[in-house]
Formats: structure tokens, sequence, C-alpha cells
């Protein structure tokens, strides 16, 4: 089986309540078992977790790199300001698709930078919970070419 870890940043826990017109009423308890019912029809067995605190998350990410296992993140704010997040996804080798609820690119300009992104495999944003569930679908087949007999 595949290892996926599927790490979220700050706020993501009041997903359903916060902002609704931006991230939607889907809770984080909701996109995980969607992901969990896809991982299961993928062959990945996950691991979700999320935090408001920038250390616990680059600690999720050196932990699921230097592991082997993919990383689907979700570091919300941290995306935008964490150089700490970026080097940790580098210097743990982890295989990173980075996740975003709402198009960041249609939001405020201090949005439109991901320093992750130069150091993720791709970046999937604007689609709600299916962002999530896209980015799986990606990570998987990513994961998969790395790893003999692995599905999908």
């Amino acid at each position: 089986m595949t290892a996926i870890h599927v790490l979220n940043g700050p706020n993501l826990n009041l997903l359903g309540r916060r902002e609704p017109g931006i991230y939607g009423s889907a809770t984080l308890d909701d996109i995980a078992r969607d992901l969990a019912a896809r991982g299961a029809e993928l062959g990945c067995a996950l691991t979700f977790r999320q935090t408001n605190l920038e250390g616990e998350l680059v600690a999720f990410v050196q932990e699921a790199g230097l592991a082997g296992a993919g990383v689907l993140i979700n570091a919300a704010a941290y995306t935008h300001t964490s150089i700490a997040l970026r080097d940790a996804i580098l210097g743990s080798g982890a295989v990173a698709v980075e996740v975003h609820l709402s198009n960041v690119h249609a939001r405020e300009s201090f949005r439109h930078t991901s320093l992750i992104a130069p150091v993720c495999a791709g970046v999937i944003c604007g689609f709600g919970p299916l962002s999530y569930r896209l980015g799986l679908d990606a990570l998987a087949h990513l994961m998969a070419a790395r790893i003999p007999n692995a599905k999908p």
C-alpha cells in the first residue's frame, strides 16, 4: 500500500463555519472521509493531520518525507510565508502536491505567491473539496511510478 500523508495548516479546522462563501460548507472531517474512501480505491494508506502551528507542520512534512510517504498539503496561510516549510519538503525528499480549496490567484495579491510550489510536484486550487481528491489522484500516480507493483 502506498503511504500518503494529508497535511493541513492553520485555520482549516474551522472549515464549514469559516467564510463559507470562499471555502464552502464541507468540514475537514468531511474531506477526510471522502479522501479515505478514495484512498482505499487507489490502494493508498492515508494519514490525516491538521495543525495551527508552523513548527508542527514542518515536523509532519519531515516525518512523511523521510519515511518515503507522499505529501498532500494544504499549508493554508503558511503557503505564502514559510521558508521553513519549503525547506522541510525539499530537505526530506518528500514528493508533495500543494492543494487549496479556493483559487488563490483570484484572491488578494499576497496569496498569489507560494513559497512551497517550487518544491512541489504540482499545485491544484480553486475546486473546493474536489481539489483534495484531484491532488490525491495525482499524488497516487506519482507515488506509483516510484514504487514497483504499486497501484493505481
